[in-house]
């Protein structure tokens, strides 16, 4: 015990291992909780995919008139709420017959009541009517709004509009424009091949800037019995020169480069936009001293509201991105966009990378409908010598779906066989797969509409705004461009070869200028986000089932709404990607429709100074 009691207890040495232990339980403690949280927010992510998807795919399928209403402002409801003359007149005369009624009963005799009301119902004017407007409405040349909003200046940006018969879609074009950043500085000029006291009506309403209405004195509409009309003597489409010759028919010595003889229908496009161009820059009077861009539109295209904003960034940029550019773009007719797609809960965010076809970017829908009876071969000399501009897109990337095939411009030889049954769109870009699109064309309208999917991709919507420059092609940068009058002058001064050029097209003519003619070619700078949509379900060309169907509208409205809310929109700055090497593409021939010599003399008659 003595002993016990004297020992002197020496501590151990302190190793660590309790600070270890303690060390690794708050890890794995730490470790644990942290694979929690990210399991939670995982569930919470799926859910919120699932959810988004869902509510975007049961708005993107709604397309009613009031789902389009609802993602319009409620101001401008008022350019999408239709006010015919005609309904106006029916109903007045309903109002009319109860007034009568009501005072008959009052002891009044009907005939009575009715000389006691002066009503005249509403009636269309007749064609010496319509005559004697146009002429009035050219000759005035008035600027609506240009007391509220000012006179035009030098350098604003005009926008040209061209306008045939569909007024649902320039009803969609006029809200989409009200909503563009800007706006009231520009100067609006529908250009009009057909005079309709509604859509008149509906101009005039415009209260946001500045308006002008210009009309092609030489339409069809103004000349239906007469040239540039269809003359009841004029040379049917598809006979031959010598029983042409035979009937003495007024065009018989001038058929095009494939045997057909005009028709008026397809003619007055080009010549509408010969004429309206000329109008601009070399006759009106508002216009004598500019020297901005002038923008050109037509009835069915749909804008972004930051479409001004990023025309003026890309002409402030041109010179040091794009020295030889002078045709800015705005438009595609692409309409897959690099756009997300979610495909199932285990593909979340999928997307295809694929070389693009020559066909699925050049080919002419047009082009295959005016001669796809009996000049099929020569159709495919057309596109085989547009194949080699498509090399340069071997590099770019096509996202899943698109819509109808129902573009006028848009290019009919994607193989829709496969395409259809797919969700990604993959596109080969050698001769065989050009080949087996082209013997594929007569599918395109069986296998139905394919998915056009949404979802906005930030490498073409972003804060940094990719552009890139290439030769001006006709077929790709057709929609929403502009340039100056320097431009223009060059362009005038080929008149000969844009009026005798046989194709009925007036972008394909305006590239033969451009390869034929003048000394500085046309050479584009293109957005990757495109800021102008093609909405159009029919045109010239193509007859949909259903002309008045909002389905693509509803999908441009939502695209613009995603990228409005992730803030796309309004980019800080641009981006010069550079394309692959581009190789010449050699416009060998027209698609004619354009041989008829009346057609040459009028087209070059345009370009006269008046002013």
């Amino acid at each position: 015990m003595s002993k016990m009691r004297g020992r002197v207890l020496i501590p151990l040495p302190n190793t660590g291992a309790m600070g270890r232990k303690r060390n690794n339980f708050y890890m794995r403690s730490v470790f644990i909780l942290a694979l929690c949280i990210f399991g939670l927010l995982q569930y919470h992510n799926f859910n919120y995919l699932d959810s988004r998807d869902a509510m975007l795919g049961d708005a993107v399928t709604n397309d009613s008139t009031d789902a389009i209403l609802s993602m319009v402002p409620a101001p401008l409801h008022k350019y999408l709420t239709p006010h015919t003359r005609n309904h106006s007149a029916t109903a007045t005369v309903l109002q009319l017959n109860s007034s009568v009624s009501g005072l008959s009963s009052s002891g009044i005799s009907a005939a009575a009541a009715a000389t006691t009301i002066n009503f005249e119902a509403y009636r269309p004017p007749n064609i010496t009517e319509i005559k004697r407007q146009i002429v009035r409405y050219n000759e005035l040349q008035l600027v609506l709004n240009e007391d509220t909003f000012g006179p035009l200046q030098n350098d604003s940006v005009i926008i040209v509009i061209q306008v045939h018969t569909r007024i649902n879609y320039l009803r969609h074009l006029i809200v989409s424009l009200a909503q563009a950043r800007d706006i009231s500085k520009s100067l609006l000029i529908f250009s009009h091949d057909f005079y309709d006291d509604d859509i008149n009506d509906l101009v005039q309403q415009i209260d946001f800037c500045k308006v002008m209405q210009i009309f092609y004195p030489y339409s069809m509409q103004t000349h239906p019995h007469e040239y540039p009309g269809l003359d009841p003597n004029d040379c049917p489409r598809n006979i031959k020169k010598e029983q042409a010759l035979i009937s003495n028919c007024n065009n018989a010595l001038y058929p095009d480069l494939y045997g057909h003889y005009r028709e008026a229908k397809f003619t007055q496009t080009k010549h509408h936009w010969w004429w309206k161009s000329n109008r601009v820059f070399n006759e009106l009077e508002v216009t004598r001293f500019h020297t901005g861009l002038v923008l050109f539109l037509e009835e069915d295209h749909y804008v972004a509201e930051d479409f001004l904003y990023l025309l003026a960034m890309m002409q402030q940029r041109t010179k040091d991105l794009c020295p030889q550019c002078n045709i800015l773009s705005l438009g595609t007719y692409l309409k897959t966009f690099n756009y997300y797609t979610y495909h199932s809960k285990t593909n979340k965010k999928s997307y295809a990378s694929s070389p693009i076809s020559s066909n699925s970017l050049l080919g002419s829908n047009r082009n295959n409908n005016y001669h796809n009876n009996n000049n099929n071969n020569n159709n495919n000399n057309n596109r085989n010598s547009l194949q080699s501009s498509s090399t340069s897109l071997k590099s770019a990337k096509v996202f899943v779906g698109d819509t109808n095939n129902n573009n006028n411009k848009i290019k009919k030889n994607i193989n829709n066989k496969k395409s259809s049954h797919m969700n990604t769109v993959t596109a080969a870009s050698n001769t065989n797969n050009v080949n087996s699109n082209n013997n594929n064309n007569n599918n395109n309208n069986k296998n139905g509409a394919q998915t056009w999917n949404y979802h906005v991709l930030p490498s073409l919507y972003s804060v940094y705004q990719k552009v890139e420059s290439m030769p001006w092609i006709s077929s790709k940068h057709n929609m929403g461009f502009a340039f100056n009058r320097t431009t223009w002058t060059s362009i005038r001064r080929c008149a000969r070869h844009f009026c005798t050029y046989d194709d009925y097209n007036w972008d394909w003519s305006l590239q033969h200028v451009s390869q034929q003619c003048l000394q500085r070619k046309l050479h584009a700078m293109i957005v990757k986000g495109p800021r102008v949509f093609h909405i159009g379900e029919c045109g010239v060309h193509h007859k949909n089932k259903n002309c008045e169907s909002n389905q693509v509208i509803s999908k441009v409205q939502h695209v613009l709404r995603i990228a409005r809310n992730s803030h796309q929109l309004f980019p800080r700055s641009l981006m010069m990607t550079v394309p692959s090497l581009i190789k010449k593409s050699k416009l060998r021939k027209g698609n004619g429709g354009w041989g008829d010599l009346r057609d040459h003399e009028l087209c070059l008659n345009m370009t006269l100074p008046t002013r």
